[in-house]
């Protein structure tokens, strides 16, 4: 799946470094490569920001970024009282101590 949305940007879109915008996906519904129609897109699958001012887009922007963060933060946070009981004050006994190598997918 991630080899065909590779493809995809590269076949259809500009790529960053040859002056494209970074981040940039393109339409399915506005390319002529895929050979039947793909009735949602990757962004805003259903037309939701189509009518927001760029400054609300940035806003918006800035609350996903946000929100990703304190994901990352919250799966630390558990991964952190996994491996030592009791350093997450909030997640004592609530979370199931580990005692396996945590980081082993990443090595």
């Amino acid at each position: 799946f991630i080899g065909f949305l590779e493809w995809f940007s590269e076949a259809t879109g500009t790529h960053y470094m040859r002056g494209g915008v970074p981040g940039a996906y393109p339409k399915f519904s506005d390319s002529d490569v895929i050979p039947h129609p793909v009735p949602l897109n990757l962004f805003d699958p259903f037309g939701f920001s189509e009518g927001k001012s760029a400054e609300a887009k940035a806003n918006g922007l800035i609350k996903e970024l946000n929100n990703g963060r304190l994901a990352m933060i919250g799966i630390m946070g558990f991964i952190s009282e996994q491996r030592v009981e009791g350093s997450v004050p909030l997640l004592k006994g609530l979370v199931a101590h580990y005692d396996g190598e945590t980081m082993a997918p990443f090595a």
